[in-house]
């Protein structure tokens, strides 16, 4: 391949990769453009992308309208709680099914995968069931235990690709330098393990902090409901919506997977050799 078809081919892929960010970034960039329009522009024939007369007024109405802050410190302990255990649960489970290959975790591995095609709907009514049985309907609790089990799969899957790309002949010289099978896994194992883990909670806390279904149906007191359960009181009858205070709402409750994300981010790459350095 000549040096002027490579570039070609290199130019091809940035304006795909450009074109595909667009498509991602336009949902998120119109609904900060409607959260500050006043309400005369919304109701524009032809809208705009940036307001003509800024205005914070659908914050204010969004937050005199319904109790944001309430429900998100809902959602913050549901989805840190959720992110947290499945992470504690995942971790130690991955580690076992990706250093012995049985055929149990074969199995066991293919059926977390089957699991994830399981629609909402047909779980809802057996997990109605056994909350109900706990009395852990209507608490954030049982929310907690529901994310916890819709997570684990996903992060258990996540999990075992990690464990296997850490190298056996790491643990093997440390064991070689007379550390035994707890320090290992601590000093050498864990750092490099470190970006998945972090990067499989973070999953499990977007998930549970964006997730609507299970919250709809488990929480029925306004005090306890999640930030996406909220968002929904902004829409009226017959599906019309106070569109400027909705914006600004959701505008709000998609900040915290932004900054999570680009706060951690950084250091997902940070810790991936960090358990190889021997000092």
């Amino acid at each position: 391949m000549s040096m002027r078809t490579k570039r070609s081919v290199r130019a091809g892929q940035y304006v795909a990769l450009l074109c595909y960010l667009v498509f991602l970034a336009f949902p998120f960039l119109w609904l900060i453009s409607t959260a500050f329009k006043p309400a005369p522009e919304l109701g524009f024939l032809h809208p705009t992308w940036i307001p003509q007369h800024p205005t914070l007024d659908n914050f204010r109405q969004a937050f005199d309208e319904q109790p944001l802050l309430r429900a998100a410190a809902n959602s913050l302990i549901a989805a840190l709680s959720a992110g947290l255990i499945a992470v504690l649960i995942a971790t130690p489970m991955a580690y076992v099914m990706a250093r012995h290959r049985t055929r149990l975790a074969t199995a066991a591995t293919g059926w977390v995968v089957v699991s994830q095609a399981f629609p909402f709907v047909l779980l809802i009514i057996p997990l109605f069931l056994v909350l109900k049985n706990l009395h852990l309907i209507n608490t954030l609790w049982g929310l907690v235990l529901v994310y916890v089990v819709w997570a684990l799969p996903f992060a258990l899957w996540m999990l075992v690709g990690y464990v296997r790309a850490v190298p056996r002949e790491l643990e093997e010289a440390a064991a070689v330098d007379g550390a035994g099978r707890l320090r290992t896994l601590v000093s050498v194992t864990a750092p490099l393990l470190a970006p998945g883990i972090v990067a499989t909670a973070l999953f499990a806390f977007i998930t549970a902090w964006n997730e609507f279904f299970f919250a709809l149906v488990l929480l029925k007191t306004p005090e306890k409901q999640t930030l996406p359960v909220v968002l929904t009181h902004f829409l009226g009858a017959e599906g019309a919506s106070d569109l400027g205070p909705l914006a600004a709402a959701a505008f709000l409750a998609t900040l915290p997977s932004l900054v999570l994300f680009a706060v951690i981010q950084r250091r997902i790459t940070g810790g991936m050799l960090a358990g190889a350095v021997k000092n």
